[in-house]
């Protein structure tokens, strides 16, 4: 999904939209693939998710696509949330020998030791 986020926001610059072909191209790579990897259905069915949700909007008689408004701005959230969020507090809460404590490292802390207490709860293996 960050891939095809991230796709959508190179295309948004693209004045004539984009075609299957050209998302598949663009996408491969970010995700370590070739574009003969990922096949025309697949990509069909990403833009036809892309298009139910209004990310996307198919250009009239063509088989382009463009990225609307409310597509580009939930790229740019999302993408930055995983760059910006999901990957430094990762790093955070897996750092084996981190330099200091952090809340989100005392947070899932926390969190792991409340579920293994509900599982004991519960009888069931952790």
């Amino acid at each position: 999904m960050h891939a095809l986020l991230q796709a959508l926001l190179v295309h948004r610059l693209l004045v004539h939209g984009f075609t299957n072909r050209d998302l598949r191209t663009l996408i491969a790579p970010l995700l370590g693939k070739t574009a003969e990897d990922i096949t025309a259905g697949q990509m069909t069915y990403d833009l036809r998710r892309l298009r139910a949700h209004g990310l996307i909007e198919r250009v009239p008689r063509t088989r382009r696509y463009t990225v609307t408004d409310t597509g580009l701005q939930h790229a740019l959230l999302f993408t930055h949330a995983h760059d910006h969020l999901l990957r430094t507090g990762l790093a955070q809460v897996t750092d084996p020998s981190p330099p200091r404590t952090s809340k989100l490292r005392n947070a899932t802390r926390a969190y792991q030791t409340t579920f293994d207490e509900l599982t004991q709860q519960a009888q069931l293996a952790a």
